[in-house]
């Protein structure tokens, strides 16, 4: 069975594919390189033994993606991650983020309307419930107006989704991630940030190995316990299986609805300075940091209510933070060494 990956290189996509090629789909990927390396093709081989197909891609450009569906027309589901995701450069530069989030998303699903049926998993965020009113979230918590123009396009997207499946032969699972971090086990595949990190993690173990002088920690005077902000991270590897398996529930019939949602976290809510202190556990290092100010758009705690993805997907986050840090640190090692 074919499986497309659209951004199958990236972070997330990449610990997919592997997951994807243990349980013996045959994959297709489809990634432009704009964040992400042609390199990750070897390190997907490396552990799973197999080598996916790979068309490099726009998804921006429709011409292009009804090319690929014409070529491969064989397809039996996509998992869509093909996103830029930074909150920051979303809130400087909009446009390029509705056009690589939005843009992509209608092409896909213009050549996926037009199949007899067809198997879709959507990668999207918990930045659609914005400051939730309550902890844990659970996926009726309100959809709020996000607070970047990055969040938006996930919750547009979502919409999209939505209004599609209920004209066409498209059943859709949407997968609302909270933090992921870490990196596969055997550090052949990891988080390559281009530039200066944009995510908590990558900084630390930069900063770590020597290459940031110190980390900024935005605030720390939120009402927790703490004073630092709160986030749900999650295994880098857990966030992949739950992919396999919602694609499967699809392709068995399983799902209960045109379009599902299911939140992917750990149900955990860990602070910036319990992550700084699990990087130091596992490293036997010393990590300088220093508190900045608050930093615009940052919301002070998120972490998932994660019973229906325990009970109706039948998946459970299995590692722990340390687990996800000490992976993250060996991958910073590897390819710094």
């Amino acid at each position: 069975m074919k499986i497309l990956v659209t951004g199958g290189l990236g972070f997330i996509g990449s610990h997919t594919v592997v997951e994807l090629q243990n349980e013996g789909f045959e994959v297709v990927i489809i990634d432009d390189l704009s964040n992400s390396s042609e390199a990750v093709l070897k390190g997907i081989v490396a552990i799973t033994g197999k080598t996916p197909i790979f068309e490099k891609l726009d998804v921006r450009e429709k011409e292009a993606v009804r090319s690929f569906f014409k070529k491969h027309n064989d397809v039996s589901g996509v998992i869509h991650f093909a996103a830029s995701k930074a909150v920051g450069e979303s809130v400087e530069n909009p446009l390029l983020y509705y056009e690589n989030n939005i843009a992509s998303l209608i092409y896909l699903l213009q050549e996926l309307s037009k199949q007899d049926k067809a198997h879709f998993i959507f990668s999207s965020s918990c930045t659609v419930y914005g400051q939730a009113e309550k902890m844990p979230i659970t996926e009726d918590a309100p959809v709020q107006q996000p607070m970047s123009p990055y969040g938006n396009t996930k919750k547009i997207g979502e919409e999209i989704i939505n209004d599609v499946a209920k004209v066409s032969s498209i059943n859709a699972i949407l997968l609302r991630y909270f933090n992921p971090i870490g990196s596969h086990p055997s550090a052949e595949i990891g988080e390559l940030p281009i530039g200066v990190p944009q995510n908590l993690v990558p900084f630390i173990t930069q900063t770590g190995f020597g290459l940031r002088q110190e980390l900024a920690v935005f605030g720390d005077d939120y009402p927790t316990t703490d004073g630092t902000c709160i986030r749900d991270y999650i295994h880098v590897v857990d966030l992949a299986k739950a992919h396999v398996i919602a694609l499967q529930r699809l392709l068995s019939k399983k799902n209960l609805e045109k379009v599902e949602t299911f939140n992917l976290g750990t149900g955990t809510g860990s602070s910036v300075l319990e992550v700084i202190h699990s990087f130091e556990k596992v490293s036997n290092k010393k990590l300088p940091y220093k508190i900045v100010p608050r930093r615009e758009g940052d919301i002070t705690e998120a972490y998932a209510n994660t019973d229906k993805a325990n009970d109706v997907l039948g998946w459970k986050a299995q590692s722990t933070l340390d687990e996800a840090m000490a992976s993250a640190w060996k991958w910073e090692q590897k390819i710094r060494g």
